[in-house]
């Protein structure tokens, strides 16, 4: 879907940003772009998106050289969400959601259907579109910009610290959003951040960059439990493996009531949708070996102790 072939990008001083990079992100990725401040993942974004062009190597898109591309319809092609929202402020939610589609001269009846469709894909009411801007949370505001660079059905959506100025209890609800529109629209998406927990929950490929090179790739349990790169080992660190069990279920590792114990004797219960962390507090907390597991319906689906984190797979 997206091609890094020996790519390089020098600032006008001739420092370097990004240095002979390769990168593939396949159809169907969530991939997240992680590191320091400067590391070149914005650059990385930009080039993408045909905004700024490689001094040397290749890029492709859908197996097409960038350049050959013409420029407009690339940017249908590519949704672009930016910390900033970029909302304008003169138009209504409805009319900033639907501006791609006026470009493309698409009917008012069709406008005004794919705007009630994200406004409600993105967790907002239809009464929200009306409204102006103003009128909105920040957190609101960002939802409106997931919407609008959904709203001409890209393949590609490009991210850029979208969460950046989102305060945490918001962030977390809204991380689950894009999540349930990646699963549900089954987008390539391209995530820039600088929060290690926030690229264990979202990517599906993480990529960790230092001064302009990828220092470690992989999926979440490669980078947080196998990463062969010094830096990133000192990147993620304890944070990742943190960030880690606050994002896995423990229903992916329950296991059956041992010889000495059965559900009649547990007194204390989570459930298989609460993150292991929570299972790991109450053992430690309550002095217990075991604790039951029942599933969302209240049916007791087995047992959880710290013996149980053996059956995760690495």
């Amino acid at each position: 879907m997206i091609e890094f072939r020996d790519v390089s990008q020098q600032y006008q001083a001739g420092k370097p940003i990004i240095r002979h990079l390769s990168l593939t992100v396949s159809q169907g990725e969530f991939v997240v772009l992680i590191g320091p401040s400067g590391c070149g993942k914005t650059t990385l974004l930009k080039m993408m998106n045909g905004l700024i062009k490689p001094d040397s190597g290749e890029i492709r898109i859908k197996g097409k050289e960038l350049k050959a591309w013409d420029p407009i319809t690339l940017k249908r092609n590519i949704g672009y969400v930016i910390q900033q929202v970029g909302l304008f402020p003169h138009l209504t939610i409805e009319k900033n959601i639907a501006y791609a589609l006026d470009i493309q001269k698409v009917s008012e009846t069709v406008k005004r259907e794919r705007a009630r469709e994200l406004i409600k894909l993105v967790g907002l009411e239809e009464d929200y579109l009306p409204k102006y801007p103003k009128e909105l949370s920040g957190g609101q505001k960002q939802r409106v910009g997931i919407a609008r660079a959904l709203a001409a059905d890209p393949e590609i959506i490009l991210m850029d610290e979208p969460l950046g100025a989102v305060d945490q209890i918001n962030r977390g609800g809204l991380q689950d959003e894009i999540i349930r529109i990646y699963q549900t629209l089954n987008k390539t998406i391209v995530f820039v951040t600088h929060d290690i927990e926030e690229a264990i929950k979202l990517g599906t490929k993480i990529v960790v960059m230092n001064q302009g090179e990828i220092m470690e790739m992989g999926s979440r349990d490669a980078i947080v439990f196998h990463s062969k790169s010094h830096f990133a080992d000192d990147f993620i660190g304890n944070k990742g493996f943190l960030s880690y069990l606050n994002i896995v279920k423990i229903a992916q590792v329950v296991c059956p009531f041992n010889g000495n114990s059965s559900e009649k004797k547990i007194s204390l219960w989570v459930s298989a949708d609460d993150p292991l962390i929570v299972g790991i507090r109450i053992c430690l907390e309550n002095g217990v070996n075991q604790i039951g597991v029942r599933d969302g319906a209240g049916q007791v689906v087995g047992a959880f102790d710290l013996g149980c984190l053996s059956r995760l797979k690495f």
